[in-house]
Order: structure tokens, then C-alpha cells, then sequence
């Protein structure tokens, strides 16, 4: 293994894992594939580390174009570690905490390189699901995409510069893979000065490479958290539970508490044996809702299954009489008002009906109102209020 040149034991390692990647997790092929890689990318990181690439005391200009790639080292052994099988629970936390580490280990690199822009650090920082707000959420998994996107876009087009194949890839080892200088090319004499353009070009699909891996181990690293919060709330195993029954009946023979005078502790809530939710409303224990009686339980039971919207209180018809009693509705108007008199003219027609008591009444009510209109108008002359165009 110490003959295998370094960059050959990584691209080697890379591909062993491509072909894992595209395999079911659960055969005994791929589980031989998948340990040799590990194994390939552990000597990958130990001579890493033996050689010394990579110091926190230099920058990123510091680092030559040929030693970026094994920045990745971490990630792709995240990558790989993810589909080693593991079928119990501890074994599975035990695998998840280690894809964690790698994780955790590659983005440490990145953001103390200044690899990555304040801009993503603060895009990729803040997990989408410690959003409540769901506009807010939607908003920064849309700009998160777009960002991923522009870049993958920038680094197709560094690919082709690099006369790299520009094939589709279906992981991202296959993509770290297909942005390795290709070994079947002459290699280039040390006693020559490597081309400029070729090495800029080289250095930015790198740069690139590592940005877009960075968006990747923050999505997986949010994933990650999110099941060994999963795997640690989770039920014990079959024969867990069997040892802890058996521990509880051990306990209980022991008969511990049988010649106990002193009371029970009270630990709170409502029976004495401690709360059963915790401030942010998790439930701490199992626990069953009861009423009074049968008939209380029977409400509860029918209100657990119900629809996820408010339900209607009256029918449309019920609501317009009693929007209309509110005068919310306006009536009339319309080609069936033109020919009915409006309220002046009603008014007029009905103080003409002499000899009747309504008609005196109407006729009293248009007098006034026409004395009213009589006066303002001898105190208002047309055009008195009207004095900006006066010289």
C-alpha cells in the first residue's frame, strides 16, 4: 500500500466507492466494495496527515492546485461511510456519529481555508428546519438551490476547460472522480514550468469542486442530526428490552421498598411521578386521556379524528339574512331603478297629496328642507369658496 503513489491510491479509492455508490447497500458485494474504499481512503488520510499538506497556519494561495483535492478526503470517506450496512440500532448511532465527524471535520477545513464566502456561510449555516416561519423556509431552500446550481453550472463549464469528460454523474464521488486530471494523460516533466492558463483553470474547477461539496456536507450534515436525534429518542430493541425486564424484575424481587415506612417522593405532576410534558411540550412518558365518565370519554374519543380545518357553523343562506340584517348588503340599483323616483322626487309627489294628514306632513318636510337649502345659499354664493384663481 505504501508503493501506491498518493494520487493513485485516491483515484483508486474513488472508484471503488462510484461503484459501490450505484449498488444496493445491503448485498455482500457491495459491502466488499465499500470496505475496500474505506480502507483505501484511511491510508489516503494517514499519509495525508504523515505528509504534512495541509497546516493551519498557511492559506488557501499557500496550498499547491495538486494537494486541493485531498481537502475532500473527509467528505468522501462521509460518503462512503454512510453506506456501510448496519442493521442494529447501536451500531447504526455508532456509524451515524462517525459520518458526523467527517462531516463536521471537511466543512472545518473549508471554513478555515476561507474556501467557502461569508455569503454561504451564512446561506448553509442556519438548518432550513430552525425556520418556523414556512414563507422564510421556502425562501432560503430556493436560494440555497439556486446557489447549488450556479455553481454546479460554473463547475461543468471549468470541466470542459480542463478537457475533462463533461459526462452526467449520478454521485458525488462519480463528480469528484470525473474532476481529477485524467492519469491516461503523459505526465508533466518537474523540471518544466507547468502552463499558467492550465493551472488556473485547474485550481478554479477545484475551488469550485470543494464550494459545491460544502452546500453537500451541510445538507447531509443537517440529515445526520436529524437522525441520531431519530436513533436516540428511539425504542429499545427486542433484546434490550428483555434485559430490562428482566433487571426490573430483579429489582422488584429484591423487594427493595417492602419494608420502606417513609412515603413515595413526590416528584410532581399529576400522579406524583413527575411531569409529563417538558417546556417546549415533548411528552416525557406515555399517558392516557380519561374523563369524568362514559360520556366524557366518548367526546374525547370523538374528537380525536377530525378534519384539519374549521368546519362550517351555518349554511350560505343562514349568513346572507344575517349579513343582510346587518346592511351589509346593498339592494336596489340597476336597470330596474331608472324609472323609480329618487328621494327628492318621491318627496315632492307625496306633498302634493292634499287633504291628507301624510300629505301635510310632506308637504311641512319639503318647505323646511327648501327654507334650509334657501338659507345656505344666501350664506354660500356660488363661487364664494372658490379664491385660488383670484388675482
Amino acid at each position: 500500500m505504501e508503493d501506491v503513489p498518493l494520487p493513485a491510491l485516491f483515484r483508486r479509492a474513488l472508484t471503488t466507492a462510484a461503484k459501490a455508490s450505484n449498488l444496493p447497500t445491503l448485498e455482500d458485494e457491495t459491502q466488499e466494495l465499500v470496505q475496500f474504499a474505506l480502507l483505501d481512503l484511511r491510508h489516503c488520510s494517514s499519509r495525508v496527515s504523515k505528509l504534512a499538506l495541509f497546516s493551519p497556519n498557511e492559506q488557501l494561495a499557500d496550498i499547491p492546485t495538486r494537494d486541493l483535492v485531498y481537502l475532500l478526503v473527509p467528505f468522501v470517506l462521509s460518503e462512503v461511510q454512510s453506506h456501510v450496512r448496519a442493521t442494529e440500532r447501536e451500531d447504526r448511532l455508532d456509524l451515524v456519529k462517525t459520518v458526523k465527524r467527517y462531516l463536521e471535520a471537511y466543512i472545518h477545513y473549508l471554513e478555515q481555508y476561507e474556501i467557502v464566502s461569508p455569503e454561504d456561510k451564512d446561506l448553509y449555516g442556519r438548518p432550513a428546519s430552525s425556520v418556523t416561519d414556512p414563507a422564510k423556509r421556502r425562501e432560503l431552500k430556493i436560494k440555497q438551490y439556486k446557489q447549488e446550481k450556479g455553481i454546479k453550472a460554473r463547475l461543468e463549464v471549468a470541466r470542459k476547460r480542463t478537457n475533462q469528460s463533461a459526462t452526467e454523474t449520478s454521485s458525488n464521488v462519480e463528480l469528484i472522480a470525473s474532476v481529477l486530471p485524467d492519469p491516461s494523460q503523459k505526465p508533466v516533466d518537474p523540471s518544466e514550468e507547468p502552463d499558467t492558463d492550465t493551472e488556473e483553470v485547474l485550481r478554479d474547477a477545484m475551488i469550485l469542486l470543494l464550494r459545491f461539496m460544502y452546500a453537500e456536507a451541510q445538507t447531509q450534515l443537517q440529515r445526520t442530526n436529524e437522525e441520531l436525534e431519530l436513533l436516540r429518542n428511539a425504542p429499545p430493541s427486542p433484546s434490550q428490552r428483555a434485559r430490562i425486564d428482566d433487571a426490573r424484575v430483579a429489582k422488584k424481587d429484591a423487594g427493595d421498598d417492602l419494608w420502606r415506612l417513609d412515603s413515595p417522593v413526590n416528584k410532581g405532576g399529576p400522579d406524583g411521578k413527575g411531569p409529563l410534558l417538558d417546556p417546549q411540550g415533548k411528552p416525557l412518558r406515555p399517558f392516557v386521556l380519561l374523563g369524568k365518565n362514559a360520556a366524557d370519554r366518548a367526546r374525547l374519543q370523538a374528537q380525536v379524528f377530525q378534519a384539519d380545518h374549521r368546519l362550517p357553523t351555518m349554511s350560505v343562506d343562514e349568513y346572507l339574512e344575517i349579513e343582510q340584517q346587518r346592511g351589509n348588503i346593498i339592494t336596489g340599483g340597476g336597470p330596474a331603478s331608472e324609472y323609480q323616483p329618487n328621494s327628492k322626487e318621491q318627496l315632492a309627489m307625496d306633498a302634493e297629496q292634499d287633504g291628507t294628514l301624510y300629505g301635510e306632513d310632506k308637504a311641512e318636510e319639503k318647505r323646511q328642507k327648501d327654507e334650509s337649502w334657501a338659507q345656505f345659499t344666501d350664506s354660500n354664493p356660488r363661487g364664494a369658496g372658490n379664491t385660488m384663481n383670484r388675482g
